[in-house]
């Protein structure tokens, strides 16, 4: 069906509910997103593993990675990072892809590392994708939120972006919020704003845990997977020999919710979120971290 991107004729209180909202985000985002060109593959990342099966094709403007029995693939930022905008369009392994994960993350290095994830696991033909999403903090994880989509992520690219900035990090697809980590170093919870991290992308084997559990193991007579990627868009401060090119005026430095994008985040998260750390008190006996306490924006 396609989208229409026409709006109502009198604006005076009219306020459309979330779905309509959700729906118009790619509309009333557009003018945005035209705005920014990618850059090539060839230009910004590099295949670092995978023996040939990570490969840039289409003049640096598609990039490839393939998953067999013998070993997955994967890239990285030839730049590190301290804070951005970073936008990535992927179509996901289609049919049966379960015992697969697709990732896509921002990570430092050492033990004590910072690193934002998208995780998109593998499922049986016709089962819906989990995106699963977590944020790492001096090498502590355990702040895991899953979702599942409102569209086959297999039939075509669609657009999966980090915002991280010094006072939250925003997880979005196509634009639309689904989660919202916030700097609540006041409360005792640390906030990854002192490490560089590079971006990654990877396709790999997790059979013992990425599908129903473990219970669903990957067939490799389906090999090999692939996954594919297009306009890598990072927008941020770039780390170099210990200084930052970061401009202060950099929109996204400052960048927060607005009204709208909150009620939309609480759309998703109300009908597309199916696991929330915050909501698992078994997981927490000794009480929910502090960041789980906050109140809801209005």
């Amino acid at each position: 069906m396609a989208l229409s991107c026409s709006f109502p004729k009198k604006l005076n209180n009219y306020s459309p509910d979330p779905l309509v909202l959700f729906l118009l985000l790619p509309c009333l985002m557009g003018f945005v997103l035209k705005t920014a060109e990618a850059g090539s593959f060839y230009q910004e990342l590099d295949v670092t593993w995978g023996d040939g099966r990570g490969k840039i094709m289409e003049n640096g403007n598609l990039l490839t990675l393939s998953l067999d029995r013998a070993s997955g693939s994967g890239f990285q930022s030839k730049k590190q990072y301290l804070f951005g905008r970073f936008d990535l369009k992927i179509k996901l392994v289609p049919a049966n892809s379960a015992g697969t994960v697709t990732a896509y993350y921002l990570r430092s290095q050492g033990s004590s590392w910072d690193e934002i994830d998208f995780e998109f696991l593998g499922n049986l033909s016709g089962e819906p994708y989990i995106v699963h999403t977590n944020v790492y903090t001096q090498g502590q994880g355990n702040r895991e939120q899953q979702f599942y989509l409102w569209f086959d992520p297999t039939a075509d690219f669609h657009t999966y972006s980090f915002l991280w900035n010094p006072a939250h990090i925003v997880f979005y697809v196509d634009g639309r919020p689904i989660r919202e980590f916030r700097n609540v170093e006041s409360m005792g919870t640390p906030y990854p704003n002192k490490q560089e991290m590079r971006l990654y992308g990877s396709l790999w084997n997790a059979d013992d845990w990425a599908t129903r559990g473990g219970l669903v193991k990957t067939d490799w007579t389906k090999a090999p997977f692939t996954a594919s990627f297009r306009s890598y868009n990072p927008n941020a401060c770039v780390l170099s020999n210990g200084a930052s090119s970061c401009r202060n005026a950099a929109p996204w430095l400052s960048q927060e919710l607005d009204s709208a994008t909150q009620r939309m985040l609480r759309w998703v998260q109300k009908n597309y979120m199916i696991y929330n750390y915050c909501a698992d008190k078994r997981r927490f006996p000794q009480g929910l971290p502090p960041e789980c306490t906050l109140p809801t924006k209005p």
